[in-house]
């Protein structure tokens, strides 16, 4: 694995937050020297000691309980997370508990996250980490992908969070720092262009105070520029979310979590909505294995 380590510096916390103590040079080419990978980290870094962000998840680790952070955080603002994960580690502590809960009870924790399926997924996974590996979360990327509702980025982001190793990996705040700092002047960017770039300067030292350091430098980036992210070529706008068949799904299951068996046409009642569009959307839950027929009648599975 290539990449730099770097000895920590002191910093003077009176500085601005825009007031960066070292001149990042790599951003004006993409042709890296160990001086300028050193410019680099030494600007995160920076960054990082001032306005460092501090969630419960970044003060373990504790595998598990980074597993269930890493899947609540896909496509789900921090704030919203930091909430529900202290409630959903107090309710199901391990992966023995998860395992062994029952959906229904999953799904009552994990309402208010969006994402339903990641519950299931998150369940799977407990139930797998149970009975093929002991209980031990595996700490390879390749076996991890091997998981549901675990890909590349996932399965890296735990790898160093939870075990310090030094992969390389992409997410969207780490994509907004490198289009940032060495693709400004260009559209379309591949993460396969960023990639290279990634490990080249990735801190093997401490990987994961590095991505940490990363992705709170790239928050900053969003707040204090436009998108960055907009000039990659896999920048997609989120969908509305009121209206949608995903809010609806999630309202059935709200429902049914706290009273079930129930009809299609009672919960469509209930939800002042459209029989037929409720029927496609029970016929969705089903095949996706949230939900369970029987006769009339919808249960949660």
């Amino acid at each position: 694995m290539t990449g730099h380590q770097i000895k920590g510096e002191s910093s003077n916390r009176s500085r601005p937050q825009n007031d960066h103590p070292y001149r990042v040079t790599v951003t004006r080419g993409r042709r890296l020297t160990p001086t300028r990978v050193r410019e680099f980290q030494r600007a995160i870094y920076h960054h990082y000691r001032i306005h460092g962000r501090t969630f419960p998840w970044r003060r373990t680790h504790n595998p598990y309980h980074i597993l269930v952070s890493e899947i609540m955080l896909q496509q789900t603002q921090t704030e919203r997370v930091v909430h529900k994960y202290g409630q959903f580690i107090n309710s199901f502590p391990d992966f023995a508990s998860l395992a062994q809960a029952p959906l229904r009870e999953v799904l009552r924790v994990w309402q208010g996250l969006g994402y339903n399926r990641r519950a299931i997924a998150l369940k799977n996974i407990a139930r797998t980490v149970a009975r093929n590996f002991q209980g031990n979360l595996p700490s390879s990327p390749e076996t991890l992908m091997s998981l549901p509702g675990i890909g590349r980025a996932t399965a890296c982001a735990i790898c160093a969070f939870a075990f310090n190793e030094p992969v390389v990996f992409i997410e969207t705040n780490i994509r907004r720092v490198f289009i940032h700092h060495f693709f400004q002047k260009e559209n379309d960017v591949r993460d396969a262009q960023m990639l290279p770039l990634v490990e080249k300067t990735l801190d093997t030292s401490n990987p994961r105070k590095w991505y940490f350091a990363l992705m709170d430098y790239g928050v900053m980036l969003k707040k204090q520029h436009q998108n960055p992210n907009r000039k990659s070529a896999h920048y997609q706008k989120q969908p509305p979310f009121e209206g949608s068949n995903r809010q609806i799904r999630g309202m059935i299951l709200r429902t049914l979590t706290t009273e079930s068996p129930i009809s299609q046409q009672e919960i469509a009642k209930r939800l002042g909505m459209d029989p037929e569009r409720v029927r496609g959307n029970l016929i969705q839950l089903q095949r996706e294995g949230f939900i369970k027929r029987r006769g009339h009648r919808f249960t949660i599975a």
